[in-house]
């Protein structure tokens, strides 16, 4: 078989594709949560401790050089080794509500699964030497 039919029939095979499909949704919806996290939920936090902005929280490590912003940004631009524990505050607020958002959709789908009707089964058919045999019994007692 050649390697180029083995790709194809890889590449079509439904659990590649539903991994290629979850993977993008996957990234779109990680786009959503940063929105989430950045626009809405990180203003109202800063607000409760004091108008503070975590992306801007960082220790220097390093010696900074003459005129450069205390920002986070112009730092790193400037070469400076920062410790910018302010943005993984960020990026773990954001993973635990992810986390949080997906653990709520597959209860739910756990539960839409749960609850979905099934229809019982039609008893599976009788053997035919098992139906011979009942015939036989049958005209025997006749």
């Amino acid at each position: 078989m050649s390697i180029a039919k083995e790709f194809r029939e890889f590449a079509v095979k439904g659990n590649v594709i539903d991994l290629a499909v979850g993977v993008i949704i996957g990234g779109a919806f990680g786009k959503i949560v940063d929105s989430v996290v950045s626009d809405l939920i990180m203003p109202v936090v800063g607000l409760v401790f004091g108008k503070l902005d975590f992306s801007n929280l960082f220790l220097v490590l390093g010696s900074m050089p003459p005129d450069t912003p205390q920002t986070l940004d112009a730092l790193r631009k400037a070469g400076v080794p920062v410790l910018a524990y302010g943005s993984f505050i960020t990026v773990a607020v954001n993973f635990i509500i992810l986390a949080f958002i997906i653990f709520v959709m597959v209860k739910q789908i756990n539960r839409l699964k749960r609850q979905a009707p099934t229809e019982p089964e039609a008893p599976p058919a009788t053997p035919e030497d098992i139906q011979l045999l009942r015939e036989i019994r049958d005209s025997l007692k006749r």
